[in-house]
């Protein structure tokens, strides 16, 4: 069954009138149309009992259609109002619209008040839950999709390996990775992080010009997108001979990572795996500086639903894909992540990414 089809199943059951849907990786995965139209709108509307119409700039009529979508492109000049636009298709259908089903963690209040104007009757009702539950279970042609764009990750970690040398900034060595996906005709999934050092030891540093040294660790965390799937890696190398401090940190992690990864197998929850991992590191006697959630549903967007963290009751079944990132963040002593696509499988776990988990001295 479609996806549309599934959505528009959920709207009778529920005796909803229509869904708007406005975020650009859900209208992607409804439409197969991947558009970032900044402050123009762009959405897909499905009604109950009538055809869908998806709207979206003038410009991308032509796009839309050339990714498969079928039904009608509606479009919007920027002389008009795109709201306008959109009653008056919704008018053409000739259908009941007194409820309408929004992405309640998406829409502006700006647009919410443009629909209310036009619509002084209509009742507002979230559809976010459904979709994160169709989203959540990927197919198999979702899961090969994200197969390609791991393997493409484990690439790009060792071109960053095959760059780092003494004197090299942080950025050269993110340039020659970028580029080198950029050259087999691809896009990074988010802002590539190459951290070394101390810089290593924030979770979320940003890269500079800071150049690498000999004792260094070299933490990259990074993604690619495979026809509009994302993945999502962490690997940390050594320049050098690391310490003692330091190769101790990085076993801990990498024992907090591969336990947590052999927990995985339907009818596990979400936080029982964070646990897991949490309580490696706090045996270890690290568990202060292992200071974020252990990982994040992956698809479509690079951080999409479910969040494994240590408060999540959210129990996996098949076809579920997140990342697992443990890590130790010790100032001055050593920042290190590890980090795994995996799918739950019908009984137990396929890892994705399959860079090395030994560590790397380089």
């Amino acid at each position: 069954m479609s996806k549309l089809k599934q959505l528009q199943n959920h709207l009778k059951e529920n005796g909803w009138d229509a869904a708007f849907i406005t975020t650009p990786d859900n209208v992607f995965y409804f439409s197969g149309f991947k558009s970032e139209p900044h402050e123009r709108l762009l959405g897909v509307m499905v009604f109950k009992d009538a055809e869908p119409f998806l709207i979206c700039p003038k410009m991308e009529m032509p796009d839309a259609v050339a990714a498969g979508w079928t039904f009608d492109v509606v479009g919007h000049e920027d002389t008009e109002n795109a709201w306008d636009v959109v009653a008056k298709n919704v008018a053409a259908r000739n259908v009941a619209f007194d409820t309408l089903a929004i992405e309640k963690s998406h829409l502006t209040v700006e647009r919410l008040e443009a629909i209310q104007e036009r619509y002084e009757q209509l009742k507002f009702v979230s559809i976010d839950e459904k979709i994160n539950a169709l989203r959540i279970s990927k197919d198999e042609v979702e899961l090969e999709k994200l197969r390609k764009a791991a393997q493409l990750a484990d690439y790009a970690i060792q071109v960053g390996c095959d760059a780092i040398a003494e004197g090299v900034t942080e950025m050269e060595i993110l340039n020659t990775i970028e580029s080198a996906i950029k050259a087999k005709g691809y896009a990074m999934s988010f802002e590539t992080m190459v951290l070394a050092g101390e810089k290593a030891a924030s979770p979320h540093g940003t890269p500079g010009n800071r150049k690498i040294k000999k004792g260094d660790l070299i933490l990259f965390d990074l993604g690619v997108i495979y026809e509009g799937y994302c993945s999502d890696i962490t690997r940390t190398v050594a320049f050098g001979q690391p310490n003692d401090e330091q190769i101790e940190i990085y076993n801990a992690v990498r024992r907090a990572n591969e336990a947590a990864i052999e927990a995985v197998k339907p009818g596990v929850r979400a936080m029982d795996l964070d646990k897991i991992a949490r309580d490696v590191i706090t045996d270890a006697g690290y568990g202060q500086y292992f200071t974020h959630r252990l990982g994040h549903g992956l698809g479509i967007s690079v951080h999409e639903f479910p969040s494994i963290n240590g408060a999540n009751e959210f129990v996996l079944n098949e076809g579920t894909v997140f990342t697992i990132e443990p890590g130790i963040y010790k100032t001055d002593i050593a920042g290190v992540r590890i980090e795994d696509d995996v799918v739950v499988t019908n009984d137990g776990v396929e890892v994705l990414t399959s860079f090395t988990k030994e560590l790397v001295i380089l």
